[in-house]
């Protein structure tokens, strides 16, 4: 039995689908490409192409759902809010000063 997809063979997933679009890809652009099957070769693209422009869309509806459910920010931070204690952070040196520490 052949192992090879139909342009109707949906694949296993989006990276799947890009990597066999940019073999049939290099294969389009050899010189060797065999014409008898360059025509199935475009149809599958085209299939890949579209499949994939799909998966993006979807994901996109997704994600901006997703935004869309997270609180509103105001916009306005306050430093005086920010419950880290920056200040006793040295950047050229790995410790931490932490005033909790001397205790």
């Amino acid at each position: 039995m052949s192992s090879k997809k139909t342009p109707a063979g949906e694949p296993k997933g989006y990276a799947e689908a890009m990597s066999e679009l940019e073999g049939i890809l290099r294969e389009l652009d050899s010189a060797s490409v065999d014409v008898d099957v360059l025509s199935v070769k475009v149809q599958r693209a085209s299939f890949l192409v579209e499949w994939c422009t799909s998966r993006i869309t979807a994901a996109q509806a997704t994600i901006d759902e997703l935004v869309a459910g997270l609180p509103e920010d105001d916009g306005d931070y306050d430093e005086a809010d920010d419950d880290d204690d920056d200040e006793d952070y040295d950047d050229d040196d790995e410790d931490y000063d932490d005033e909790d520490d001397d205790e």
